[in-house]
């Protein structure tokens, strides 16, 4: 039998750091050396996202992530050295995304747990 959802999702999580919402809020005030990552549909990102999150779907990431790609993200694809924190919905697809940053060379990444659904219901500022 082959792999479900669950078990990637599983596996990602073993493999990531997560964070919660009051970290992400207190390095977003503290650091600057933060880059937040929206990596859900651009309709999601355009409803509402993070202050300050750039927006690169989870589908193109490999792709946005690579400097060497022609059209790769200008913020992301050099911030190998950044603290990266990703999210997306619930914090599921954002760890997949973790996973796949990390394998590319990125030192410091992280999952938002719970995304922005959590982040909606502690009542943190969200732009649209």
């Amino acid at each position: 039998m082959g792999k479900s959802l669950a078990d990637f999702i599983r596996a990602a999580r073993s493999q990531i750091r997560e964070i919660d919402c009051d970290t992400l809020e207190d390095w977003l005030r503290s650091r600057d050396d933060v880059l937040v990552v929206d990596v859900r549909e651009s309709s999601a990102f355009l409803e509402g996202h993070l202050p300050g999150a750039i927006h690169v779907p989870r589908g193109y990431l490999e792709a946005l992530a690579d400097p060497d790609y022609g059209h790769c993200h200008p913020e992301l694809a050099v911030a190998r050295d950044r603290v990266v924190v990703l999210y997306c919905d619930g914090g599921t697809r954002s760890a997949l995304a973790a996973v796949t940053l990390q394998e590319m060379g990125f030192t410091e990444v992280y999952n938002l747990g719970g995304g922005i659904h959590v982040w909606d219901a502690e009542d943190k500022p969200v732009v649209s």
